[in-house]
């Protein structure tokens, strides 16, 4: 049993989440470990998508522009009856935060950028072929044993906080006692994982195929891919259904022949609907999977693991280098939690659409949603309140009295920043605490000032508009970007919370 120096956060789990987590933190300064039981990255592709905010937080850790480079933006979404006329024709709007809004990806290459990101912080270690075995809280910190797989040894480490992101089956949390409550759909799904030789019509597009004898998702991913996934049948055996001729009968029926793609690899799997009773337990928090898993119909688990880190890690670097109470950390599950069961409620949603098995039904669905997407404007409205909810939290960690404007994200336009660059507002923000304000300074400010938070008057005509529909004239911006507090003209800022705020960047 070998023993190393204690860490100030753990991170169990290399994917997405826990990759997105160790960039965060490595940024805010922290040390941390990452431990992870695979050798190298997940070979087979399974978030085929993400969004505008998500890839907001990778580019407040520098990797947006470099993740964009493999990924396919705004394609169309179609929703196909069974003769493959859509009764949706759509893409989707963007909401301001200053990239595509919808992006689809390959999951292995996000990855690998996510890794190399890591490898930048001489702070973050990570522990590749090692297994945790064990998490016990022992007093103000965290013993972790772990195995490591290449040795058969044993290690013991001490962390002041864990991040369990090791995925929907988690030892972790299984460890801990926590209740993971839900339901898994019944159903099996075929997925079908592709390198395109020949393209064909429509490769470049999202489309669900409503059709009530075999519901189809035909989904173009980057780097020469595409995926399929559908049902299985009531009766189907799941090896026959892996085995290539039937997967070609599917695909043949679509127009896709053995000249268009090549089969990579089959799995089948079930989708789930559970949420982590807790997501912390004293020092430990669960994180994507391990806190919630959703059905895939908007592609929004592995985004709102990402989420998850965002909101925990800016809180987790005030508390470790004791600007903050660790009350703080409490605001984490209260935030998220909320914005996790809005998002699975659309994503059951816009499966029932799709997968509709009552030829009746299916026939008005299509009708009607034909008609109502053709009247000017309506495809917006509807998309706003059936896909990704907005990025607000209604409670959490915001200042009293509430003000309109709390909880909401502040949009990104493209700004000039003192040089006379033109760059994203976020990249003039920096990940600090900031002080926005349209006009004179508020009253009230001078506490902020006080505290080393700086003020930046806003001319930009997005945000001047955006903040007047909020009825606001001044806010202050926590460092994810979101409001902790506002006020209206004339009217004094609220105080600013117990905490000792930095200057620096804090990712």
């Amino acid at each position: 049993m070998t023993t190393s120096d204690s860490y100030d956060v753990a991170v169990i789990g290399y994917g997405p989440t826990g990759a997105t987590a160790a960039n965060l933190l490595g940024q805010a300064g922290l040390k941390v470990v990452v431990i992870e039981r695979d050798s190298d990255v997940y070979g087979r592709a399974r978030a085929i998508s993400t969004d505008e905010e998500v890839m907001r937080i990778w580019q407040s850790v520098g990797l947006a522009d470099r993740l964009q480079q493999d990924m396919l933006p705004d394609r169309p979404l179609n929703f196909v009856d069974a003769d493959g006329v859509p009764f949706i024709d759509l893409k989707i709007a963007p909401r301001g935060a200053g990239h595509p809004p919808q992006q689809f990806l390959y999951q292995p290459a996000v990855d690998h950028v996510l890794r190399e990101g890591v490898q930048r912080f001489a702070g973050v270690d990570v522990l590749l072929e090692h297994e945790c075995l064990r998490v016990l809280p022992k007093g103000d910190e965290v013993e972790l044993m772990l195995a490591d797989l290449r040795t058969d040894t044993f290690k013991r480490f001490r962390a002041s906080y864990v991040i369990a992101a090791d995925g929907g089956s988690s030892p972790t949390r299984g460890q801990l006692g926590v209740g993971y409550t839900g339901r898994t759909y019944a159903e099996r799904w075929v997925v079908i994982d592709t390198k395109v030789l020949k393209e064909w019509d429509a490769h470049d597009r999202l489309r669900f195929h409503c059709n009530p004898a075999r519901p189809t998702v035909d989904c173009p991913t980057p780097l020469g891919h595409h995926r399929w996934e559908y049902p299985a049948r009531t009766g189907e055996d799941d090896d026959e259904l892996l085995r290539e001729e039937a997967i070609w009968k599917v695909l043949e029926d679509q127009g896709v022949t053995r000249e268009n793609v090549k089969i990579l690899r089959a799995v089948i799997y079930s989708h789930h609907v559970r949420v982590a009773d807790r997501w912390r337990v004293g020092r430990v928090f669960l994180a994507g999977d391990a806190a919630h898993a959703m059905p895939p119909w908007i592609g929004q688990g592995m985004s709102a693991g990402v989420r998850d880190v965002a909101n925990l890690c800016w809180k987790l670097a005030a508390v470790v280098q004791r600007r903050a109470p660790e009350s703080l950390l409490d605001s984490y599950q209260s935030e998220r939690k909320p914005h996790v069961i809005e998002v699975t409620r659309r994503a059951c949603f816009a499966g029932r659409i799709i997968t509709e098995r009552n030829r009746a039904i299916a026939a008005v669905r299509n009708h009607v949603l034909r008609a109502l997407t053709r009247l000017p404007g309506l495809d917006v409205r509807v998309q706003r309140l059936t896909w990704i909810p907005d990025a607000r939290y209604r409670e959490g960690f915001f200042a009293a009295p509430t003000h309109p404007a709390v909880g909401w994200q502040i949009p990104q336009p493209w700004v000039t920043d003192a040089t006379g660059a033109t760059v994203r507002l976020d990249d003039v923000l920096g990940g600090r605490w900031t002080l926005l304000h349209v006009g004179e300074l508020p009253a009230g400010a001078h506490p902020w000032a006080d505290l080393g938070v700086p003020s930046l008057q806003i001319t930009e005509p997005i945000l001047v508009d955006w903040l007047r529909r909020k009825k606001a004239a001044a806010v202050v911006l926590r460092p994810d970007g979101f409001i902790y507090a506002a006020a209206e003209s004339g009217q004094p800022l609220p105080l600013p919370p117990d905490i000792r705020i930095a200057t620096e960047a804090t990712a």
